[in-house]
């Protein structure tokens, strides 16, 4: 390298990428308030879909959210304390605690739901069809581990008649 040369910086990827994430939670806690909800947590957006479906045993949703059977109580007692969901014995199985949406852990599931397809929509919006593929791309790429990388696959890729 001659003296002249200056050291192109390297392209901060995860640093852009955590600054995205976190835009996305406060919008989502944001719209959630003006809809009459606070005290939006991350973990709501992820266990609110997949209780919408019906009750869950913890380890369940300890699977499925990627933490463990401890974690994953502590977000069922969140739910709980916020009257969005109890937790029963299963009736089948002794051994397993579900994890049950209230009416209002129902309602606000489905006000979870409706914010995150405007800010997908939102978002689809401020780009082209092309720049939202691209950005899906590197996105998949970027998800490596294995259980993360078979869950993105389950996501459809953006549609291409925008």
């Amino acid at each position: 390298m001659t003296e002249d040369a200056t050291p192109v910086p390297a392209y901060r990827f995860g640093d852009l990428l955590a600054l995205a994430r976190r835009s996305w939670t406060l919008a989502m806690a944001r719209e959630l308030e003006l809809r009459g909800y606070s005290r939006y947590r991350i973990s709501d957006a992820a266990s609110m879909r997949l209780l919408l479906a019906g009750p869950l045993p913890i380890g369940r949703l300890a699977a499925v959210l990627g933490v463990s059977r401890q974690a994953a109580r502590k977000v069922a007692r969140g739910l709980e304390e916020r009257g969005l969901a109890t937790t029963q014995v299963d009736p089948a199985d002794a051994r397993k605690l579900n994890v049950v949406l209230t009416d209002f852990g129902e309602s606000y599931a489905m006000a979870v739901v409706d914010v995150i397809e405007a800010l997908n929509r939102r978002v689809a919006a401020q780009v082209s069809a092309t720049s939202l593929e691209a950005a899906d791309t590197v996105l998949r790429s970027a998800i490596t581990e294995g259980d993360l990388r078979r869950s993105s696959q389950s996501i459809l890729p953006p549609a291409r008649d925008r």
